[in-house]
């Protein structure tokens, strides 16, 4: 693998002098598409574009001018390029715009659901100052967006609206390399645009440094004609030869293909989902958001009957495959194979995957009743164990966002939509002292397990549920049910609580109103060391820590515009920094994740385990509570997530605590976003496991 990026970058250095290009070309081209089609979880239209502009740049005359093919080949040296070739290159960045746009023609996008969060970043402050968060949000993020990509491509092309062009694509791309982490993709975009300028640009530019300069810049004369162009008028040599015949149909069914490509959904079936087209090819990246609620696998012994749990990502580090059918039945195969090695016989491998899409009620992706190892698939035909969306749902988000907004601020709630016949299983934490359902639509029958009572609730009515114990909803009603959580994290509560009387009495003193002198364990909101043999509180320890990062955020908040750019430059010198040293440390065979490497519990931030990635097999399914002890927070973030995994007996893969906890509006399942609290500890005594090696 390191032989293959090492044949890539040359390869790519040669592009970018224009040294042996043509071998460059193909030796960057060759191992970037094998890699790309190596591992499909990877990819994604930017990916898919580098590959494309690669492929173009093999058939392409890109060596003429300042290149050293140029200083060499003096036949070359100062050439005219086909137009042809342009052609190629502006017809490519044209559709990207332009499709993006198209597809940005959804409802959901036109609506304002997509990225409906977007607007909050501060990016977006200047528009805020005159439009609300919501307004904000419609008319800047997604109005302007879909305006954007639409009209990029034609105001490019023409010389009287190409500045008005350049100026919106830069500011556009500019602030998408800060709202997002997609790599060089805006960088790749911003130098796209001088593809549109009249191609003695650079030439132009290059007369107006200083002569001294000039002399270690390209030549300023005028390009020679190149024998590969066919000139008109006095100029021209007869008709086109074959080889521009080919060159103009090739340019011609190129293009033709890219158009058809991302409308190619009704073709390749087995590879839609709730989002047609195939995924890379579709340009459609920021159209839809989707937030997982909780994911389960569960196996079963073909043999024995036995029924055990694994952690969703076990034996992969992708993260993609639980929004993508085909993925799906890829990971249940891969599982099949690898679960006989700790005796599981012929295992049986079930899916439960919610998630939201642009902010819909949280729905099950694929039936969880179906053994994705058996199911079948076929990538020209409909998947049947894929669960439709309930679109008919959709217009209640605005519904679900008044409910939310009269909500206190500690309470939250998770939205629930579920199929007839289907059933949720669910633990409360006993940190949730005030947790109660109430049904939208439909009726359920909601089961208290350990307490063997069933409760039938219709619409508009609702029952408190009982914290530390598993209860179960069941879909009875012929339609979809609906229903919401409303929950209450008390333990989070009395820590905030704590917080802030810690935050009043270090004001206190600092004012000169407290005369009580404060005792050692509470010393260090002062500033001052801990005393010698005196133990660290950890509500203390939590409020210096949330002080820390508040007076992070309002550093980073109150930064001047130099301070901000000198940031961003100090970020991407670190990061070009650190990719010289890995790839110089290479051939060495020092990098420090090399081929099988185990990862230490520091790197992936997990708690130390005896398995140094964290995958276990539990073969217990016997139930167990969770007992949640609090973990410090930051403001905002003091609320627990309603633990929505039916998981009785732990899962593999993890620390068993992670299976109890699913962070609402979490793009990971059991994975808390930076704003929420998570308490994932696990109960004591810890169950039996079998540990697999790396």
């Amino acid at each position: 693998m390191y032989l293959l990026y090492t044949i890539m970058f040359l390869g790519a250095l040669g592009i970018m002098v224009g040294c042996c290009y043509r071998l460059s070309c193909v030796a960057f081209l060759g191992p970037y598409w094998y890699l790309l089609l190596l591992d499909k979880t990877s990819w994604n239209n930017h990916s898919y574009l580098y590959g494309l502009l690669a492929f173009q740049l093999a058939l392409l005359g890109a060596d003429r001018y300042g290149s050293l093919d140029g200083l060499l080949r003096p036949q070359k040296r100062n050439a005219h390029v086909p137009l042809w070739n342009y052609t190629l290159l502006r017809a490519q960045i044209f559709i990207v715009y332009f499709i993006a746009g198209l597809k940005k023609l959804d409802a959901d996008w036109v609506g304002g659901y997509s990225m409906s969060s977007l607007a909050r970043h501060w990016l977006f402050s200047p528009f805020r100052l005159v439009l609300s968060e919501e307004m904000t949000s419609l008319l800047v993020v997604h109005g302007g967006g879909l305006v954007l990509d639409l009209s990029a491509g034609f105001l490019l092309f023409f010389d009287a609206t190409r500045p008005i062009a350049l100026f919106f694509v830069t500011y556009f791309h500019c602030m998408n390399s800060q709202l997002f982490s997609i790599g060089m993709f805006p960088y790749t975009m911003l130098a796209s645009s001088g593809l549109f300028c009249h191609p003695s640009w650079p030439r132009r530019l290059c007369a107006c440094c200083p002569r001294w300069l000039r002399r270690m810049l390209p030549s300023t004369q005028p390009p020679r004609p190149s024998p590969d162009c066919h000139y008109g008028g006095r100029r021209a040599r007869g008709g086109l030869r074959p080889r521009q015949h080919l060159a103009a149909a090739f340019t011609l069914l190129y293009v033709l293909e890219q158009l058809f490509l991302p409308y190619s959904h009704f073709i390749t079936q087995g590879y839609n989902n709730w989002t047609n087209g195939l995924y890379g090819y579709s340009w459609d990246m920021m159209v839809h958001s989707r937030f997982h609620q909780h994911v389960k696998i569960t196996y079963r012994d073909g043999l024995t009957g036995e029924v055990g749990y694994l952690k969703p990502g076990v034996f992969t580090q992708s993260r993609r495959w639980k929004d993508h059918a085909d993925m799906l039945k890829q990971y249940s195969t891969c599982l099949s194979h690898l679960l006989p090695r700790y005796n599981v016989s012929q295992p049986q491998i079930y899916f439960d995957v919610w998630v939201s899409i642009n902010d819909r009620f949280q729905q099950r992706l694929v039936d969880p009743r179906v053994d994705l190892v058996r199911a079948p698939w076929s990538p020209w035909s409909p998947t049947p164990w894929l669960l439709p969306l309930l679109l008919e749902l959709s217009p209640w988000r605005e519904r679900l966002q008044e409910l939310e907004s009269q909500l206190d601020g500690h309470t939250d709630a998770v939205f629930i939509a579920d199929f007839p016949g289907l059933h949720l299983e669910n633990f409360v934490s006993e940190d949730l002292g005030n947790t109660s359902l109430r049904v939208l639509q439909g009726e359920v029958l909601v089961e208290l397990v350990e307490q063997h009572q069933n409760r039938s609730l219709r619409e508009g009515e609702g029952m408190q549920l009982p914290a530390g114990q598993y209860h179960k909803v069941h879909t009875v009603s012929p339609k979809p049910s609906c229903y919401m959580y409303l929950y209450v994290n008390t333990t989070a509560l009395a820590l905030e609580k704590n917080l802030t009387r810690l935050q009043e009495l270090r004001e206190r003193v600092r004012n000169g109103t407290e005369t009580e002198p404060l005792p050692p364990e509470l010393r260090p909101i002062l500033g001052e060391p801990p005393p010698v043999g005196t133990a660290a509180d950890p509500v203390v320890m939590a409020f210096l820590r949330r002080q820390r990062r508040l007076e992070e955020q309002n550093r980073r908040r109150e930064a001047s515009l130099a301070q901000r750019l000198h940031r961003f430059l100090r970020k991407k010198f670190y990061l070009f920094r650190r990719s010289i040293l890995v790839f110089w440390e290479l051939p060495k065979g020092n990098c420090p994740y090399q081929s099988g490497h185990r990862l230490r519990s520091s790197d992936r931030g997990a708690s130390s385990d005896p398995d140094p990635w964290n995958i276990q097999v539990l073969n217990s399914v016997k139930r167990i509570r969770p007992r949640a002890r609090p973990f410090p927070a930051w403001p905002g973030g003091l609320r627990h997530h309603l633990r929505l995994l039916p998981i009785p007996g732990g899962a593999v893969g993890a620390s068993p605590a992670a299976p109890h906890t699913t962070a609402p509006n979490s793009r990971e399942a059991g994975e808390a976003p930076s704003a929420r609290l998570s308490v994932d500890t696990y109960p004591h005594p810890r169950p039996k496991a079998l540990y697999l090696p790396a």
